[in-house]
Formats: C-alpha cells, sequence, structure tokens
C-alpha cells in the first residue's frame, strides 16, 4: 500500500509544481502563448497505455535514448531490474502525462488575476517574490485545492495503465500499487474474493 502512496504524492506534488511553474512563466510571455499551450496539452490528450508504451522506448534497457543518455553520463538505468528505478520511471511517467492537466487549470486560474492588483503592488514596492506569494498564490488557492485532490485522486487509481504496460507491478512488485493488486488478485490469480 505505502507504493500507491508514494507514487500519488510524488505525482501530485511534481506535477502541481511544474504546472504552476510552467504556467506562471508563460503567463509572462504574450507572443508564443498558443504555442505552448497546444504543445504542452499533448502529453494530457494522449491514453495512459500509449504514454507507458512511449516512456518504455524512451527508457529500453539497451535501446532507448534516455537509457543511452543516462549510460553516456556514466549512470546505470535499468528500470527492468532495479526496484528503485521502476518506481521512479512509473512516477515520471505519471507525472509527464498529468502535468499538462495542471498547467492548464493554472494559466487559465492566472488570466483571471486582476492586473490592478499586481500594479499596486508594484507602486507599493513588491518584488516579483512577493507579489506571487502574497498577492497571486492566494488568490490560485481555489484552483490549488481542486488540483490537490483531482491529482491524489489520479495517482491513486488512474496509474493501473502505465503500471501494466510498463512493469506489470514489478520488479518483486516494486511498482504493485492498490489499483494494480486489485486487478492481479481477481482478474490474473482469479481470486475474486480478496
Amino acid at each position: 500500500i505505502w507504493v500507491t502512496f508514494v507514487i500519488a504524492i510524488s505525482v501530485t506534488l511534481i506535477t502541481m509544481s511544474l504546472g504552476l511553474l510552467m504556467a506562471t512563466l508563460i503567463n509572462y510571455r504574450e507572443k508564443s502563448q498558443g504555442v505552448y499551450k497546444t504543445l504542452l496539452i499533448w502529453p494530457y490528450a494522449i491514453a495512459p497505455a500509449v504514454a507507458a508504451i512511449l516512456w518504455r522506448f524512451l527508457c529500453h534497457p539497451t535501446l532507448g535514448w534516455l537509457t543511452q543518455v543516462l549510460e553516456f553520463l556514466g549512470i546505470h538505468f535499468n528500470y527492468v531490474n532495479d526496484a528503485n528505478q521502476a518506481l521512479l520511471v512509473v512516477i515520471l511517467t505519471a507525472s509527464w502525462q498529468q502535468f499538462s492537466y495542471n498547467f492548464l487549470f493554472y494559466f487559465a486560474a492566472l488570466k483571471a488575476v486582476p492586473q490592478t492588483l499586481i500594479d499596486a503592488a508594484i507602486m507599493d514596492g513588491a518584488n516579483a517574490w512577493q507579489r506571487f506569494w502574497q498577492i497571486i498564490f492566494p488568490i490560485l488557492s481555489p484552483t490549488t485545492f481542486f488540483l490537490l485532490i483531482m491529482n491524489l485522486l489520479y495517482g491513486f487509481f488512474d496509474t493501473f495503465g502505465i503500471i501494466q504496460v510498463m512493469t506489470h507491478g514489478g520488479p518483486g512488485n516494486s511498482t504493485t500499487n492498490l489499483i494494480y493488486k486489485v486487478y492481479e488478485d481477481g482478474f490474473e490469480g482469479m481470486d475474486l474474493g480478496s
């Protein structure tokens, strides 16, 4: 069960942080916002199993592009045999897919922040850091709460396809979360009462 919590909490923290960071950075780039929004929505539009296949190719132990880059840097990477690396790859794949969802919600919420508040804070001498944490982030708190709940639900229940395609719960049950365990016991083990 701890794997379920590790995946859910990790995916939530990574996706919310990156989504907020990217939305904040892109919010100030007026010219290319459409391009960024289009490119960043694609991972969310892909089914979890398809995202898992893509990352499986990227992280393939011998042919994967990401594996070759890490090997070139002197880092041995084989998520098929290493339990920690397998869990990391599942978390990264789920985060990559869910990141777009967070970005779009934060981007829309940032567009709703009244510019008059920002201008008043600038006139009062607030720097960018103070403006963000004392004005913008409190306005984003309803969106943040909504995304927190949605990401936790995603991390708990919607990572089955990624785990099924990438690791089958292994190696050594290192990526078996609660949903995959129910599937394994009920459908593969035919123990429908467990």
